[in-house]
Parts: C-alpha cells; structure tokens; sequence
C-alpha cells in the first residue's frame, strides 16, 4: 500500500525542508514552521527567499513602474 500525504496547507517547500532537517511539524501552522526554519537553516530561508525575487522579478518591475507612474493609493494620506 502506498504512502498516504495529507494536505494540512503548508507549503511543500517547507515541509520537505523541515523533512531534510528532521524537524516535526506536527502542531505547527505555515508561519510558525517558516519562522522556525529562519532560525534553525537560515542559509535555506535566504536561498527561497532569493528564488522568489528571482521568480517574481518581472511582477515586482511592473508594480514598481506603476507605483512611480500613478503613486500610492495613500499618498493623500501623508502628512510630510
């Protein structure tokens, strides 16, 4: 019989990280395991926190050329 992987909402990467390093998530929610993982494999955390940027590069362009086109929403909140 195979082996039965139960979807608890908790990104993959993650869970296969705390796999490597042995660590339980049992009880933990995605927050608490990836503030967990900052602190036990900080060199992991840099690392997907590169590979997001990286990924994400174009969409973080556009919204920056927005932002300096038409400003924040807020901007008419600002006092200064």
């Amino acid at each position: 019989m195979g082996k039965v992987e139960l979807d608890i909402g908790i990104d993959l990467e993650l869970l296969a990280q705390a796999k490597r390093l042995g660590i339980s998530v049992a009880g933990m929610s995605e927050t608490q395991l990836r503030l967990h993982l900052q602190k036990v494999d900080p060199a992991g955390a840099e690392e997907r926190a590169r590979r997001w940027a990286e990924e994400n590069a174009e969409a973080i362009e556009e919204h920056n050329a927005h932002i300096e086109k038409y400003g924040l929403i807020s901007d008419h909140f600002r006092k200064w």
